[in-house]
Parts: structure tokens; sequence; C-alpha cells
């Protein structure tokens, strides 16, 4: 028999510096943490400001685990 598991966005909550979204993105595509978080700095700067806001409704959507 071949079991189907299936990966979950979620936000996680032991390794978190604001609110877990980065850390839960970074868990779910299998890259560093730290990668993730500063391309969101960087998405931040280029996009002026739209990449925060991204993250903000990344925050309230994204369950927490």
């Amino acid at each position: 028999m071949n079991a189907i598991t299936s990966k979950r966005l979620t936000r996680r909550r032991d390794d978190r510096m604001v609110g877990g979204v980065s850390s839960g993105i970074a868990d779910y595509l299998g890259l560093d943490p730290t990668l993730v978080r500063l391309l969101v700095v960087v998405a931040t700067i280029f996009t002026g400001g739209t990449a925060a806001l991204a993250y903000i409704a990344a925050w309230i959507l994204m369950p927490e685990a």
C-alpha cells in the first residue's frame, strides 16, 4: 500500500521571529528560514512595502501549527 503524505502550509510556533510565516514557508519548501526571512526583507524594499502587506495577510490567513 502506498501512503500519500500531504504537506500543509502553516505558521510555526517553535521557530518564529514575528509571526512564524517565514519559518512556515521555509518548512513547506524545504529551505532555510533565514533565507526566506532575508527574501521577505529584500522583497519588501523592492516592492515598496507590498511584500510586507502580503506577509501580514499570510499571518492572518495561515493556520498556526
